[in-house]
């Protein structure tokens, strides 16, 4: 019985408040707005950093959590002349073989705390297709390369330790590439024409998602419009750099000098362009708590070995993730302290309206007092005005919230991820703001003496 009646008082106070709301519909709008625009700062924001969190995660899973990566630096300076010295003589910088597999050979035979080595040659070029040529590019790499770099060979074959010792024509090609050249076939045992160089499919890798940011940011290529092939085809069949066929040169200071016509005078420098054999090389380690460490004996091992010419760079994917992460947190906090902050004023908004409310209402709160109305009958009654209005606001911040994600990921790019979660606690912090906010105007409400509350003009 007792439940039945507070039942009823619990519809009637809510056919009360609609009636209320619905006779102030513009000052209702106005008041929810601070909590409209702070749900919808929720919403975003929580989508926001679920979109940066899946991609962080998806680009660690394409870098790897232990690797290092080697990056030469090509010579193209051109000054036209040799460095001249304090004393006015002229001083050749010293000259560096670059990046090669002499390096690697001493990497893994030298540092105990590496795991793998996966040097990488790349070569812009074209495969060939009904007479027609389609931009690729060429990747050499040794066996190891797809377990460092997380990819994994959908159908067919990682390369076997006798195609790469021989040489032999063979590669592993990216999902676009199947897509484009074998529309509706399996592209495994089927030849390509690569530049000059026939190569037989015996793999395809599975097709994964590059954002624009990682290729960027993290030198990550779109790997599904890659061809790989073994390092030992890419030297043999297609170029390596260390072999020198030009006329009678002296390399020197970094570059190639050449005289004209046996005349005295300065020799021109021409910068060597890239002269590494490797275009990179990434060095996996043991332990992540090994990074920093390996990564400096690397640096310092390979001055050595390069005469002292820092023609390299040396980069930990992880810790620039990590740097892209703090940025984002960063981002994150600064959305959030707006989105508190609307919330305080859409609070702010709904208790000042209600103290309002309760001043235009005062005789009518003085008459339902005389003819029985309790203290907690009033303060109900408010309250849940109160509520109503934070809960219809919240329900606008929801759908502005999502429109504003949706429009936010077409309009910039940027991932962004909705969730149930998000959402429910949207909701239930907009019905908190205002049961919190409207306690106040309420308890004002009930303290009323009823005889004055009557009185009252």
């Amino acid at each position: 019985m007792f439940d039945k009646i507070y039942i009823e008082k619990l519809k009637s106070n809510f056919t009360e408040a609609v009636r209320v709301i619905a006779s102030n519909k513009v000052r209702t709008l106005l008041t929810s707005l601070g909590i409209i625009f702070g749900v919808a700062a929720v919403i975003t924001m929580l989508a926001i950093g679920n979109g940066a969190e899946k991609e962080i995660l998806a680009q660690l899973e394409l870098v790897g959590v232990n690797n290092i990566v080697i990056t030469p630096i090509p010579d193209e300076k051109d000054d036209g002349n040799e460095e001249d010295s304090d004393d006015g003589t002229t001083e050749s910088k010293r000259f560096s073989k670059g990046l090669d597999l002499l390096d690697v050979k001493s990497i893994q035979k030298t540092i105990p705390s590496i795991k793998t080595v996966s040097p990488e040659i790349v070569l812009e070029t074209y495969v060939i297709k009904k007479g027609r040529q389609n931009p690729v590019k060429l990747i050499g790499v040794s066996n190891n390369y797809f377990k460092t770099s997380n990819i994994d060979i959908e159908s067919g074959k990682n390369f076997s330790s006798a195609q790469s010792e021989n040489a032999l024509p063979v590669c592993i090609i990216g999902k676009k590439i199947e897509k484009k050249l074998f529309t509706g076939e399996s592209a495994i045992g089927k030849r390509i024409k690569v530049k000059d160089v026939w190569l037989q499919v015996i793999g395809v890798i599975e097709e994964k998602f590059i954002s624009d940011t990682a290729q960027e940011n993290l030198g990550i290529r779109d790997m599904n419009q890659d061809v790989y092939i073994p390092l030992q085809t890419f030297l043999v069949r297609y170029k390596d750099r260390k072999i020198i066929s030009d006329k009678t040169i002296e390399i020197s200071s970094g570059g190639v000098f050449i005289s004209s016509g046996g005349q005295q005078g300065p020799k021109k420098r021409i910068p060597r362009g890239n002269y590494h054999q490797l275009d990179k090389l990434v060095v996996q380690v043991e332990n992540s708590n090994q990074l920093n460490a390996t990564a400096d004996v690397l640096s310092r091992m390979l001055k050595r070995r390069h005469n002292g010419m820092l023609d390299f760079e040396i980069s930990i994917p992880i810790q620039l993730l990590k740097q892209q992460q703090k940025t984002k947190q960063i981002f994150n906090i600064v959305l959030s302290i707006i989105a508190g902050i609307s919330l305080l004023i859409g609070g702010i908004g709904i208790m000042n309206i209600m103290l309002a409310s309760v001043l235009e209402r005062t005789k009518e709160i003085g008459i339902i007092r005389a003819i029985g109305a309790t203290q907690e009958d009033v303060i109900l009654q408010f309250l849940t005005e109160s509520v109503l209005v934070s809960i219809g606001g919240g329900i606008i911040g929801i759908a502005l919230g999502v429109l504003a994600s949706y429009i936010l990921e077409v309009t910039t790019g940027i991932e962004t991820i909705l969730s149930l979660s998000s959402i429910l606690l949207s909701f239930f912090v907009a019905t908190l703001i205002g049961l919190i906010f409207g306690i106040a105007p309420a308890r004002s409400a009930a303290n009323k003496s009823p005889i004055e509350a009557i009185r009252h003009e």
